[in-house]
């Protein structure tokens, strides 16, 4: 690790904390504690490299009587391996899309999903196979969404959207619609991504060809969005429900202590959720900073613009921040640009493969919307005139997040002293 004093904080799938990591928060000699959530990453080890390379230059940026202390907080996450961080590789080149699931992604499949080891096997034959039959693509999603299926009753089957209320919810169209349908369209959308991150003009008008052999991409998307969707209600899950009473139970242990939470992708989400789990009155969050967050751009919204009677799932929890809440965005990011608004969708319009319908675009790709008073900056902006003291704050950092490849393009591209800079000063922890 590249900073101490550094703790880090494990999580399982329900939320519940290591109470000896937890407790050791108390014994950390700090004025102010970063945590980190990071994203779709299988291994506690992979993320701690995401950690130790992220915090680098945090000891050079601040400012004096700051004692700062480090988290990184660890929950069971994963990643497709075809997908790179191009801060962990010597290239930032993408290898060609590939329609078959690799031994890596497998074994993370069956360690997210114990006992699905035959699902996993099936769907992997499955892409392997490429059959030219309907069929075939009905047993491949049926096969896809067990994976997903949330557990009978609980808080748990309701974090599936952060663009509405927990009680108006209801599964996303992912997992519900035909399976062949959404395969034609993600094959569409992987084609537009990479588009998007060879800044070439998009095709929305793209023809896929070949019969349904070609399509098979499109399904090993479909398997990616229906994992993700597993993700994302287990972000919200963990962040409730775990990490909201941990920061409760810190701000009784440790009152004058001040934190900041930081959180990339689906991270991003959880930091974000923690807030509706934070104990009434605790004051202890004095910042909250959203790297290419994977979350609607409406979380926060007390009304959305195509549904005036419903607001955000995050709806006034801007409040319970003693801070600025700062969404870091970029059009670079065609994991979110491309991708997330096909798999968000509720409407069945092909406008949603290309990403046209501003409903469903992510926060990591224009930033918070439809939030009063809400202040936009661009990176030099942010750094060089600060940022404001309280309120959603949205920063475009396409200057900087812009390297990778596709599907996700610079979707993990945020190692830089830049970002860093933008953390502490949301804080007020900077030079």
């Amino acid at each position: 690790m590249s900073v101490e004093p550094y703790r880090e904080v494990t999580f399982d799938k329900d939320g519940d904390v290591n109470a000896a990591q937890r407790d050791s928060l108390a014994e950390m000699d700090v004025t102010d504690l970063v945590m980190f959530a990071h994203g779709w990453n299988n291994s506690p080890s992979v993320a701690g490299r995401l950690y130790s390379a992220f915090f680098a230059p945090f000891p050079g940026l601040t400012g004096d009587g700051v004692r700062l202390g480090y988290v990184g907080v660890v929950w069971p996450s994963m990643k497709f391996a075809d997908e790179p961080i191009p801060d962990f590789r010597p290239s930032a080149v993408a290898p060609p899309l590939d329609a078959t699931l690799d031994k890596a992604t497998q074994d993370a499949l069956v360690e997210l999903f114990p006992g699905h080891d035959a699902t996993v096997r099936r769907l992997a034959q499955l892409l392997d196979e490429q059959p030219e039959s309907e069929v075939a693509f009905a047993e491949f999603g049926a096969l896809a969404r067990q994976l997903t299926e949330a557990p009978a009753g609980g808080l748990g089957g309701t974090f599936f959207r952060d663009d509405l209320p927990h009680d108006e919810q209801g599964p996303p169209a992912v997992l519900m619609e035909d399976a062949l349908t959404m395969c034609r369209k993600f094959a569409l959308a992987l084609e537009e991504s990479v588009e998007v991150t060879e800044k070439e003009p998009a095709v929305a008008a793209f023809s896929i060809g070949g019969g349904l052999k070609t399509v098979w991409k499109g399904a090993k998307e479909l398997l990616r969005q229906t994992t993700y969707y597993a993700m994302k209600r287990r972000a919200g899950t963990v962040g409730e429900l775990g990490l909201g009473p941990l920061l409760g139970q810190l701000a009784r242990s440790s009152p004058a202590v001040r934190v900041h939470l930081v959180g990339h992708s689906q991270g991003a989400r959880l930091v974000s959720f923690a807030l509706r789990g934070l104990p009434h009155g605790v004051d202890n969050v004095k910042s909250l900073t959203l790297l290419q967050g994977a979350l609607s751009h409406y979380a926060f919204a007390p009304s959305l613009p195509h549904a005036p009677h419903s607001g955000g799932a995050l709806r006034t929890m801007e409040h319970r921040v003693d801070g600025p809440v700062v969404a870091c965005y970029s059009r670079h990011d065609s994991a979110l640009g491309v991708i997330y608004p096909l798999a968000s969708s509720l409407a069945g319009d092909d406008a949603n493969a290309v990403g046209l319908d501003k409903r469903w675009w992510a926060m990591g790709h224009d930033g918070i919307q439809a939030v009063q008073p809400l202040a936009r900056l661009t990176l030099e902006e942010a750094l060089v005139r600060g940022i404001p003291g309280s309120g959603c704050v949205s920063v475009d950092t396409a200057s900087v997040v812009r390297r990778g490849g596709p599907p996700a393009g610079a979707h993990s591209d945020i190692c830089h002293e830049e970002l860093a800079r933008v953390v502490l000063a949301a804080g007020r922890i900077g030079r």
